[in-house]
């Protein structure tokens, strides 16, 4: 059996798949942006490990072995499932393996936007440390005391709302109804919306949610609040929030997903003073990938001896 990683993987995920995986697989590694090997490699493989680059029909159509997408994460936004679906290739992913390195991440950003951990170091290194822009001061805040909501209640959004109220904050959450279970209180997301210090998006990008927190969702927020998406770019207007950040009535955005990816550097998200960013790598740690190594090495042997596939979601 032959493993494609699409992915520009680091040597020590590379050594985890090769460690996890059964000897009899052989394992090829091709960054995102090389075309040409990929459809090389590709057009023997039985299993595509997928992280960020879209699995179109037309990279399918490359694959005529291929028997298995396995997603290293949970998103599927990535993935023409339809496509798949139609070639009898099965989908899998993995729930529960970058859990707690997202919520870590989403807390992580939504302190350095309050905070100005960004500024600060900079003028630090820059000699200015003890004498900082007064503005960026005024702006600076804690977690305590401070409403946080949150946009979807899984099992990262959990983790992050455990943290928060540990921090003493209050907890909103909304879901499409309460969850008895859930730690904080439920709104509707309009009434969270206003009611928020911090809204932290935790939501999957369906055709559904693209776009959910547009123009007249950010207007509508708290005055100075914060807004933290380690979910994905497409759940937000990108130019109504270049705007609220602008003119109100943001605060600050911690951003770790775009849009369109890689974010394009001419943006206007990437030049404004409020916004904390991050290249997409809120799942993306050693301890992530090594559980991820292990469910897509138990999806290989079982493709391999016909059994049921570990989260199959197509």
């Amino acid at each position: 059996m032959k493993a494609v990683l699409h992915y520009r993987a680091s040597p020590g995920f590379v050594a985890a798949l090769e460690r996890a995986l059964p000897e009899d697989v052989a394992l090829a590694v091709v960054e995102e942006r090389d075309d040409a090997r990929f459809a090389r490699e590709i057009a023997d493989a039985q299993v595509l490990l997928h992280c960020l680059e879209p699995v179109t029909a037309a990279r399918l159509a490359l694959a005529p072995q291929l028997a298995l997408v396995q997603k290293i994460g949970v998103g599927l936004n990535t993935i023409d499932l339809d496509a798949a679906r139609a070639r009898g290739i099965a989908v899998a992913n993995m729930p529960g393996t970058n859990t707690s390195a997202v919520a870590e991440h989403a807390l992580a950003l939504l302190l350095a936007a309050l905070r100005g951990v960004c500024d600060l170091d900079a003028a630090t290194r820059a000699g200015r440390g003890w004498s900082p822009d007064l503005a960026l001061v005024d702006r600076l805040g804690e977690v305590a005391g401070r409403t946080v909501g949150l946009v979807g209640m899984g099992a990262v959004a959990r983790r992050v709302a455990r943290a928060c109220a540990a921090l003493d904050a209050r907890i909103l959450y909304t879901a499409t109804a309460p969850k008895p279970d859930a730690p904080g209180e439920w709104r509707a997301l309009d009434a969270l919306l206003a009611e928020s210090d911090v809204v932290s998006l935790h939501l999957p990008l369906t055709d559904a949610t693209r776009g959910l927190i547009g123009a007249a969702r950010l207007a509508a927020m708290k005055p100075g609040s914060v807004l933290v998406n380690t979910a994905r770019g497409g759940l937000v207007d990108e130019p109504a929030l270049v705007r609220a950040l602008e003119r109100g009535p943001l605060r600050a955005a911690a951003l770790d997903v775009f849009a369109h990816e890689p974010v394009d550097p001419a943006s206007p998200l990437l030049a404004l003073p409020n916004v904390v960013l991050a290249p997409h790598v809120a799942w993306l740690t050693p301890e992530t990938l090594a559980r991820s190594a292990a469910v897509a090495a138990e999806n290989c042997r079982r493709l391999a001896a016909g059994l049921p596939l570990l989260h199959r979601v197509a």
